[in-house]
């Protein structure tokens, strides 16, 4: 694990140095990064890669420790689209910073990338919702107690107060809306990310439910505020593995969670290619 108490010109720095690897690797940037989290491990199987790389052997990049996690990055084409695709993703909760966290995404800006699609296993709040369905993110909350833009803002990579009016792209949402037709499984909610690794009492489940959250999960909103600092669009997603109602509560199990999020992986993995295969040329 890296040194999470270096300044901010040390982060430029181990920023800068990761780019100018990737750079000199990667000819041609993709626009669009992906990092599969729970349900999207598909897209390495689906992918024509072009390139895959060790999280190891880039520059001071953090390394994945959570066993379901591989760390690789795949450049290639996935539905006709070239793509950036981390396979495997850094959380809060195993001890890292949400500047580490969130170092993919900072250097792929740099490097030229427009579109993050991003998505996540969560535990359903809303009790219409059914363990195996897909929540389309449009809104977040944050209950993660570190802000990955806290400390010395550096100008050149985005505002010192990043506007998050619109933190996951309307018009990626309606697309996706559009040509997933008419199925059952597709939901659209708020996403409440919370530290973890322990899983929601009743209580809490009970009050994530209040102030207006629709699923809860440990991940993905330090990456979409460092997306939309860095002027990104983001589309995020998440794999409803389980549902708890806090007045009927039942153990959560995180077996039971991985094998509902990759029984779910199929459909995921089905949307992300038809948004792909109909997002335009030319955007």
């Amino acid at each position: 694990m890296t040194n999470q108490n270096f300044s901010a010109e040390e982060y430029r720095q181990k920023i800068e140095k990761a780019k100018d690897f990737l750079k000199e690797r990667v000819k041609e940037v993709p626009r669009i990064m992906m990092i599969l989290g729970t349900g999207l491990s598909g897209v390495a199987e689906e992918m024509e890669k072009e390139l895959v790389i060790p999280y190891e052997e880039i520059p001071h990049f953090p390394q994945a420790t959570v066993e379901s996690h591989q760390g690789r990055l795949l450049v290639g084409q996935l539905a006709g689209k070239r793509i950036a695709a981390f396979q495997g993703r850094f959380h809060y909760y195993e001890g890292y910073s949400t500047r580490e966290v969130t170092f993919p995404v900072r250097v792929m800006a740099l490097l030229g990338t427009r579109l993050l699609i991003i998505s996540n296993a969560a535990g359903g709040l809303n009790l219409s919702y059914q363990p195996g369905d897909i929540m389309l993110i449009a809104d977040h909350i944050n209950l993660i107690p570190e802000n990955p833009l806290r400390g010395p803002n550096i100008e050149d990579w985005g505002p010192r107060f990043p506007d998050l009016s619109e933190a996951y792209s309307r018009r990626w949402r309606r697309l996706l809306k559009e040509v997933s037709g008419d199925i059952s499984y597709l939901r659209e909610g708020v996403y409440v990310a919370v530290p973890g690794p322990s899983l929601e009492t009743p209580a809490e489940t009970r009050f994530l439910r209040l102030i207006g959250a629709d699923a809860v999960g440990m991940s993905t909103v330090p990456e979409v505020i460092v997306a939309k600092h860095a002027g990104l669009e983001v589309l995020g997603l998440s794999v409803i593995a389980n549902v708890n109602d806090p007045d009927n509560f039942k153990p959560i199990l995180l077996e039971e969670i991985i094998a509902h999020a990759q029984k779910a992986g199929g459909r995921l993995l089905a949307l992300i290619k038809k948004f792909l295969e109909h997002l335009p040329e030319d955007w």
